[in-house]
């Protein structure tokens, strides 16, 4: 089978298209002929060896798969034969980037009828973020403030309609364009607000009569991480869920000790490892695009072998909304 693997870290041209042989399901697990694979920020940070855990080499890149299921172990339970499914690998197989793939049977999701291969491997890493960030660590409540970094972003997308149907009484989105600002006004933002100005955090007081966000979702690191502390409400909650500028922050732990403020760390493998809680919000996320309710952004789908390219471009911030690659 054509896969994409990494023998060494750095940069996207140390992905190499290569032939693997194709693997062989046993015991619980399935074989997955691929349709479609999410490209996330994480599958970069494998890449360059920043990882939050480590990246073995030689490697396959890619957690986010749906396709059809062609295989299965002799201890599978409850997935037939050419049952349509979508799913995360495990952190610590995560071999996405190719024809075809294992996967554990308990953490298949099988897709409702007539849902679009792209739409659902668009869902299980940054839609399950969005939705636990917000609500299982962010502890959104009905009418508080959600500030969303990078809202024209995969997460950002989802996490900017999500707060809206789980209650929020505003939404403000930060992004770098006009153009990304206006597509994060087109899914429900409140307000808007270009993170590229030297006021923006400014402009965020002004936005929330001086008091702050109630739930931040930051991504970036550096200088957005000091701002988006200035911004935070009392009793806030910061949730961090990435490092995109790869700088290093300091806080003073008794600076959050006057306004009650919280800083959390959100990592999606450890919500994989209570299957009933992933299991239960991912069909959740899956039935608001079956009923219209949430809306899906594909920013682009390009072939296996351009998955350099493909790196290149989330990198640089040239994109909006989920990549995809389609072996």
């Amino acid at each position: 089978m054509k896969a994409i693997q990494l023998e060494q870290y750095g940069g996207p041209e140390v992905l190499q298209v290569v032939q693997l042989e194709k693997p062989v399901a046993r015991k619980k697990d399935v074989l997955i002929k691929i349709e479609a694979i999410g490209v996330n920020y994480a599958d970069t940070a494998r890449r360059e060896g920043q990882y939050v855990i480590p990246t073995p080499l030689p490697f396959v890149p890619g957690a986010e798969v749906a396709g059809e299921v062609v295989e299965i172990g002799d201890e599978v339970e409850g997935i037939e034969v050419g049952t349509k499914v979508v799913t995360l690998i495990g952190s610590k197989r995560s071999t996405g980037y190719a024809e075809y793939t294992l996967a554990d049977s308990r953490g298949l999701i099988r897709l409702p009828k007539g849902m679009d291969m792209q739409q659902a491997v668009s869902l299980p890493l940054q839609g399950l973020s969005a939705y636990h960030i917000l609500k299982t660590m962010g502890q959104l409540q009905a009418g508080e403030t959600v500030l969303v970094h990078a809202a024209a972003g995969g997460v950002g997308t989802i996490a900017v309609q999500l707060a809206k149907l789980f209650g929020a009484g505003k939404v403000i989105a930060t992004a770098s364009t006009e153009e990304k600002l206006a597509l994060a006004r087109s899914l429900g933002a409140d307000e808007t607000v270009n993170y590229t100005e030297e006021n923006w955090s400014e402009q965020v007081m002004d936005l929330t009569d001086g008091r702050g966000a109630d739930v931040v979702l930051e991504m970036a690191g550096g200088a957005v991480f000091y701002e988006s502390l200035n911004v935070l409400a009392p009793f806030g909650r910061i949730i961090l869920y990435g490092n995109a500028s790869g700088e290093q922050v300091r806080i003073n732990p008794a600076r959050l000790m006057a306004k009650n403020q919280t800083i959390s760390g959100f990592f999606l493998p450890q919500i994989m490892e209570k299957p009933k809680l992933f299991q239960q919000s991912l069909q959740e996320l899956l039935g608001y695009v079956s009923e219209g309710r949430l809306k899906v952004i594909i920013g682009g789908t390009f072939k296996l072998d351009e998955a350099a390219d493909v790196h290149r471009m989330l990198q640089d911030r040239k994109t909006s909304g989920k990549l995809i690659l389609l072996p």
